[in-house]
């Protein structure tokens, strides 16, 4: 005869397998939700060809496809985004079919081919190295300010003479990075680096370690070696 005792053991320990089954079912397939729609990205990865409203489309590779752009540009064109993007504004239909107008100067990004490119004063540059921190070279309008002695050119030259100073621009190649996690763009610069290279503490302080001059000449060395060990996923809707 089983104890009264023994039948409360017997039904504390079935109450406590049919808990922890729960948690494992339930454990198991959050696990798996969460691992689902994302990719990691490698050098064979494309991006679906669109234009990108914002950054976090790019993180889920969701742009307004070719398809859905209002031009009578034939979509098949070679030319097709240089086309599009060559007007001030870009018209689209969104997902509940709606027309809407967006300024090309206010794109964040458009894929082309399954290759990025990104908007840096309203001209798009081409991402070259793509993942956690991207990096790119640009041809930037730089503008500076030279100012005229009044006193100088009111005796040399009066023909230049200018109180004000004068805008002279130039065109030159600058590297950026991107940080893929927060959509920030900002110069190839070591201190811009190490900012982002705090998230992985070893490789940080294996930097930070380096001398003034290794960190310049490493700064490109270390942005692949955190993108080596932080890979980047792309969640595919």
């Amino acid at each position: 005869m089983i104890k009264k005792e023994d039948l409360n053991t017997m039904r504390a320990y079935k109450q406590f397998l049919l808990f922890y089954l729960i948690i494992f079912v339930n454990g198991g397939a959050l696990a798996q939700n969460n691992s689902v729609g994302k990719i990691k990205y490698t050098p064979d990865f494309k991006f679906k060809d669109g234009i990108f409203l914002s950054f976090e489309q790019v993180k889920t590779n969701d742009p307004i496809p070719k398809s859905k752009i209002i031009t009578t540009t034939e979509y098949n064109d070679e030319d097709f985004f240089d086309r599009v993007l060559s007007d001030k504004e870009v018209s689209f239909y969104n997902s509940l079919g709606e027309k809407r107008d967006v300024e090309v100067r206010k794109l964040w990004v458009y894929s082309r081919n399954g290759t990025l490119y990104i908007n840096i004063g309203g001209e798009f540059q081409r991402i070259t190295i793509v993942g956690k921190i991207c990096h790119l070279v640009a041809n930037v309008t730089v503008y500076d300010n030279i100012y005229y002695d009044p006193y100088y050119y009111r005796y040399y030259n009066s023909y230049y003479y200018s109180p004000r100073g004068q805008n002279v621009s130039s065109n030159e190649l600058k590297q950026f990075i991107l940080d893929f996690d927060t959509g920030r763009l900002v110069d190839y610069t070591v201190k811009n680096l190490e900012v982002i290279l705090m998230r992985d503490t070893e490789l940080y302080d294996e930097y930070n370690d380096l001398r003034k001059k290794k960190k310049k000449q490493l700064k490109f060395m270390y942005i692949r070696k955190y993108n080596e060990r932080n890979p980047l996923y792309i969640i595919q809707k």
